[in-house]
């Protein structure tokens, strides 16, 4: 293994090149993994642009990319004692948690009590050095067997999936309801995919342009939002009731107030979308309708049940794939991803 690598790095706020770094080595509980795909996220965007000051990252300069696959080539002290072996294929995800505190102990590591405490918590790309390289290392509790059926690009989107399967489950939906989706990205897509398979009757959503268009591709009912009120549409398509739960995808403070206003009484919205600004909520409706609005962050033990749902082709990242690029060609994969008139949804990107 050569000393050095390439990687992807974020000097300042849009501001990053490739460069020649040192390779990484495993701590204890740790692996090495020589990344095959690594697939662009919104939050890498908006991490690169400097839209987290001082929280993602902590500073710079910093190697973003959290949702990568690969194979393991070395392992730190200790990995082996859970099974891992050097050669095996694996999909990684973000969240190191302490594994102590009450959130990590009911399951919730995801909501870790001391997240980014030096020691105890690491978001891979996000506080600590991602995968955005020809190696990334990663600690034991944040990489799964990759299953023989997925190539190396599905492991990269399997992330994703998990965190559109926690937003369905976070929604609680359940079997024949009517779910509207604001946004047609990957994750409202793949959301979608999540509440069918969580027993939804209907899935109606709501975007615009080429996703939009992918939406209506995959079986999905649509609303186009510049074809006029898509909170008007929703309501007319169920009666004048609205839907029964609302996934917020998007992440803009229009969506998240559309979202809220398509729920019938008694409704449920799970937003995914993490607006930069302020949004407006209507607090009376909220009341005295009795509709419920929970957050959703990431996943949280999602990564194994969303596999075989991927590998039955019930999740399928494989259709959101659009583009592909070499990591020496980041900044075009990049300007490719912010161009809504390029069609991207997924880019996977090879080190």
């Amino acid at each position: 293994m050569a000393d050095t690598m390439r990687a992807l790095v974020v000097l300042e706020p849009d501001r990053f090149e490739i460069q020649e770094v040192p390779v990484p080595r495993p701590g204890p509980n740790e692996v090495l993994a020589r990344v095959r795909a690594v697939s662009i996220c919104g939050t890498d965007a908006h991490l690169i642009r400097g839209d987290y000051p001082g929280f993602w990252p902590p500073s710079f300069p910093f190697i973003p990319g959290h949702e990568w696959a690969g194979e393991i080539a070395a392992l730190g002290p200790g990995a082996a004692m859970y099974g891992w072996r050097v050669g095996d294929r694996v999909a990684g995800t973000s969240h190191d948690a302490c594994g102590v505190c009450r959130e990590c102990v009911e399951g919730r590591y995801n909501l870790c009590e001391n997240y980014g405490r030096e020691g105890l918590h690491r978001q891979y790309g996000h506080n600590h050095q991602g995968a955005d390289a020809e190696y990334v290392v990663q600690g034991v509790k944040t990489i799964f067997a990759l299953p023989d059926a997925l190539s190396f690009e599905d492991g990269a989107l399997i992330d994703p999936a998990s965190i559109a399967l926690h937003v369905a489950n976070r929604a609680g939906i359940a079997p024949g309801d009517t779910v509207a989706i604001t946004g047609a990205g990957a994750i409202g897509l793949l959301g979608g995919d999540a509440a069918r398979i969580r027993g939804a009757g209907r899935v109606i959503v709501v975007g615009r342009g080429r996703r939009l268009a992918k939406a209506r591709e995959m079986g999905f009912e649509t609303v186009d939002t510049e074809a006029g009120d898509p909170v008007a549409a929703v309501r007319s398509a169920t009666a004048g009731l609205g839907a029964d739960v609302a996934l917020e995808c998007a992440g803009v403070p229009e969506a998240v107030e559309w979202a809220l206003e398509m729920l019938r009484r008694g409704g449920r919205c799970a937003a995914v979308g993490i607006p930069t600004v302020g949004v407006e909520i209507a607090m009376q409706r909220l009341v005295l309708d009795e509709l419920e609005l929970v957050g959703s962050r990431a996943s949280a033990g999602e990564m194994r049940r969303v596999m075989p749902h991927v590998v039955d082709g019930r999740m399928r990242v494989r259709d959101l794939v659009t583009h592909r690029f070499a990591l020496t060609d980041y900044a075009e994969a990049l300007a490719t991803f912010n161009d809504r008139s390029s069609g991207a949804i997924k880019i996977v990107v090879a080190p």
